[in-house]
């Protein structure tokens, strides 16, 4: 390439002849060393930045108390964060100069010519600060005692710390779960069984089995507790194991001199007629109880409790004898926390003065059991005063952060995490506390990240998937709500992870999440800002060169604010500002070459600026909500681009048809072949040619749809392979939808959504009755039937988890027959004006979660049976005729269905 550069300003001198290009000549022709070595000096530094991540990563979770250690490897962080910075410069202009050709390049500009000589000397310095690094190994490293990764001191601090946390009286919500123990450990079952017993660190799981095994431990007569945790060996633990059981060395006999084989045959002859009880405390991987099973196997009616962090070891048992520990409730965590804040009161009640300081701090804890006991320590050594408690509650995190306390347990599990997975970690942590993260939002901002990078035949969201699923099998994650396939929909981070998050992410330099009073003091070397809840539009600016990631959720950030961080900040790769007050998005943001996510859903936003079109890495534009009409022309420029997300809201107010629309597709919309969303564009009479030519669709939202359209456009989308998710938005409610034509080819569709009128028969076509069981999510609205559709959906649409009539259909009778929907999560039934009875038959929706019925005036009576839907978690009876709510009361429907957790009529 170098060669390549030389030989094209050589090229444009002698045609021009211009003296500016002769000065950038003679200053390329200096460095024409470093030119000439640049490619293969950026392979070779692309190989030292691979290699220095990964020695962070292996001496970021051992020797963390040798000072000299932290400072190399925070020397080492630095450079590796320059490295990136300066690839991504490389990988830019050297795209740049391919599709434009280097003549065309290097005639916009004088300073194009000098780009990549700035480069190779920038590249030279830092491969001469990677041999200052490792010499700085060499020098001071031979004096340091390394440690393993995931070492036993490791495992020795969390034994420390819990029993000091932990006492017996601290036992508080914990008599359901006793009782369920204790009914798996003495059940009639003459073999082996193994109960697993899961949840997040700090949730107790240690001492509720501690408790049943003191318990119960006499009436087995061989019993054994072996703490496994992170690091272990085979032997290591068989040899626990017999000496927990009994046995003791002897001057010919030790335990020692034996490898595995020799203590499994110890151990069964040992005790295999023996009823047996062991606890595997804390395990971390499935492969510790299967290189124990034989033994257990051997053993009469033994009972194996295994406690875990992660789901995959969870599932060591059957469904019915894992028990999933969950947060404590309210008060339950409230009295816990008062045995332990006043111990030295009588009746351990909590002062009247204290009462709402001391609520403050339990829900900060949000139910975990751990820091819920750390913090009434804590109090119970403080002055029982207002003052004094406030004082310790407003720096919470401080002293959940502190050595052997909260933070210490907890950071065994990200020390557990491998690769992308700790940046996907920390990257939650730039959420606001209790936000819920969508799955969609967070993959994409993921990959756009290079948190997930194509890996065999999987696609990177598929990648970022499987580590969102990861998280959340390491109970490191929460998730509050799956979608019709079962996948998380949405997912949170509770409170007291965040803060070890934030901690770390701080730490290590990979982001800060900071309030106003911080911003003024904000390191400029942070390379992930997020400014949640800021709400200061005249916030002074500040250069923040490095800086990758801007978020700005639910705040107020000052154009003029984002334009100098647009500026300063050359390298930003995603920029999330949904829900923020901004109004218009400065034409710097052309300059953005590293922008790979624009997020500005539900922003104020009513135009985007033409130099998106420079934006050529970007892949996620989300304009949802927004007021923007048409895109830019050369949007489609964008060859990268795989999600644009762009339906809008006219009128939040407005609640007839016309409430919802999308935006103008672009011209040579089908030039967009990476696009794999596409929500939502109008129909147009080509776009049924223009979205022929993009294969990778998966999700097409579509509205302004007309009868004319409805032909040709319909047999595309038939024909689209990929094809699984569909809205259909006709131009007005009057105008009929001829679904007969759409006629998928291939089973990927489950979801589909049409918003307008239906004709009779449409409920007996293709898309129904052939395609019908693939369908899990179905929503129809103004559809504007005659019939019941409920008796032909449940015929032909048997396999729904997710179901939503609106305005669907003027009977005055729904019938569920006996046996229907048997997959079904959640039932919308909405604004049914006609409908004055709902039927339910004996064994429908028996797996029902949700069931909202809205806006039924006429209906008057109870369904029958309702209180028979025992999954149900969340009722919602309104609008409705008033002596529909009289009639609940008369059965005592309250009492009847106290199981569901949200009810409102």
């Amino acid at each position: 390439m170098a060669e390549a550069l030389l030989t094209a300003l050589s090229k444009i001198g002698k045609v021009l002849g211009d003296e500016v290009i002769k000065i950038v000549i003679a200053e390329a022709s200096k460095k024409v060393t470093n030119l000439r070595k640049l490619p293969e000096n950026i392979r070779q530094i692309g190989i030292e930045l691979n290699m220095m991540n990964k020695v962070i990563q292996d001496l970021d979770t051992t020797n963390l108390s040798i000072n000299v250690v932290n400072g190399w490897i925070a020397e080492l962080r630095n450079l590796a964060f320059h490295v990136e910075d300066v690839m991504d410069k490389y990988s830019y202009n050297a795209f740049k100069l391919q599709e434009e050709g280097s003549l065309m390049w290097f005639l916009k500009g004088a300073n194009n010519a000098k780009v990549f000589s700035d480069i190779a000397d920038e590249v030279v310095q830092i491969m001469g600060e990677i041999e200052q690094v490792k010499k700085l190994q060499k020098d001071y490293f031979p004096a340091v005692q390394f440690v393993p990764s995931s070492s036993v001191i490791v495992q020795r601090g969390y034994q420390v710390c819990l029993p000091e946390l932990i006492q017996d009286e601290d036992l508080v919500g914990i008599t359901l779960n006793q009782a369920k123990l204790n009914g798996w450990l003495h059940c009639n079952e003459p073999n082996s069984i193994v109960i697993t017993v899961s949840g997040m660190g700090g949730l107790g799981k240690t001492t509720l089995v501690m408790n049943v095994y003191e318990r119960e431990k006499t009436k087995f007569p061989v019993h054994a507790w072996i703490t496994v945790s992170q690091t272990y060996t085979i032997e290591g633990l068989l040899r626990e194991l017999l000496r927990n059981i009994g046995y003791t060395d002897e001057a010919s006999d030790s335990l020692e001199n034996m490898d595995a084989h020799q203590l499994r045959e110890k151990i069964k002859n040992l005790h295999s007629n023996s009823k047996c009880l062991v606890v595997l405390d804390d395990v971390w991987k499935k492969e510790v109880y299967h290189q124990m099973a034989d033994i257990f196997q051997i053993i009469k009616a033994s009972r194996i409790i295994i406690t875990t962090r992660r789901d995959d070891v969870a599932s060591l048992a059957s469904s019915e004898r894992h028990l999933q520990l969950q947060p404590l409730e309210s008060p339950d965590a409230f009295r816990l926390f008062c045995r332990r804040a006043f111990n030295n009161i009588k009746d351990q009640k909590c002062p009247p003065e204290l009462e709402d300081v001391a609520a403050s701090i339990v829900d900060r804890c949000k139910g975990l059991p751990l820091a819920i006991i750390s913090m009434g320590s804590l109090m119970s050594s403080k002055i029982p005063k207002k003052h004094a408690w406030n004082q310790v509650y407003n720096q919470f995190r401080s002293e959940l952060a502190k050595p052997d306390n909260v933070q210490a347990i907890l950071k065994l599990s990200y020390n557990d995490l491998l690769g992308n997975l700790r940046n996907c970690f920390l990257y939650c942590s730039l959420f606001p506390e209790d936000y819920i993260m969508s799955r969609e939002s967070l993959v994409r901002q993921w990959v756009a990240e290079g948190f997930a990078v194509t890996n065999e035949k999987n696609s990177p969201e598929d990648v970022a998937e499987l580590n969102l699923m990861e998280l959340i099998a390491r109970n490191l994650l929460q998730v509050e709500e799956y979608d019709e396939l079962g996948r998380v929909n949405s997912c949170k981070m509770h409170d007291i992870v965040r803060d070890l998050a934030l901690s770390i992410a701080n730490d290590e330099k990979f982001s800060s999440a900071n309030d106003q009073a911080a911003m003024i003091q904000m390191d400029q070397e942070v390379r992930r800002l997020s400014l949640c809840g800021w709400k200061d539009s005249d916030a002074p600016t500040t250069r923040i060169p490095h800086l990758r990631t801007l978020f700005s959720l639910d705040g107020v950030i000052s154009t003029r604010m984002l334009a100098s961080i647009f500026s300063e900040s050359s390298y930003l790769t995603v920029l999330e500002l949904q829900d923020s007050e901004i109004t218009e998005v400065p034409v710097s943001i052309g300059n953005l070459f590293n922008l790979r996510y624009i997020g500005l859903r539900r922003t104020r936003i009513k135009s985007l600026p033409e130099c998106i079109e420079k934006l050529s890495n970007l892949q996620t534009l989300d304009i949802k909500q927004t007021k923007i009409e048409k895109l830019p022309r050369g949007i489609v420029k964008v060859k990268k681009l795989r999600h644009l997300l762009a339906d809008r809201v006219i009128d939040e107010k407005q609640k007839d048809f016309q409430y919802f629309a999308g935006v103008q597709p672009p011209k040579d919309l089908s030039k967009l072949v990476e696009l794999q969303t596409l929500e939502t564009v109008e129909a147009t009479n080509d776009l049924a040619d223009q979205l022929d030519k993009l294969r990778k669709l998966q999700s097409v939202w579509i509205g302004k749809v007309s009868a004319m359209h409805s032909a040709e456009l319909f047999a595309t989308l038939s024909n689209l392979p990929l094809l699984s998710s569909l809205l259909l938005n006709a131009i007005d409610e009057n105008q009929t939808l001829h679904l007969e034509a759409l006629k998928p080819q291939y089973k990927q569709l489950h979801r589909l959504i049409v918003r307008g009128h239906l004709a009779a028969r449409t409920l007996q076509c293709p898309i129904f009755h052939s395609h019908g069981e693939n369908l899990k999510f179905l929503a129809l609205s103004w559809s504007g039937l005659q019939e019941d559709p409920l008796p032909l959906l449940a015929q032909h649409v048997p396999n729904l988890t997710y179901l939503s009539l609106n305005r669907v259909s003027s009977a005055d009778t729904l019938v569920m027959s006996d046996g229907c929907f048997p997959q079904l999560k959640t039932l919308v039934l909405k604004n049914l004006c006609n409908v004055k009875l709902l039927m339910i038959g004996k064994g429908a929706l028996k797996n029902i979660e949700g069931l909202y019925i809205v806006g039924l005036p006429k209906l008057d009576t109870v369904p029958e049976d309702v209180e028979s839907l025992r999954f149900l978690k969340k009722l919602r009876l309104l609008h409705l005729h008033e002596d529909f709510k009289a009639e609940w009361d008369r059965k005592g429907m309250h009492q009847k269905m106290s199981y569901v957790l949200e009810l409102r009529i």
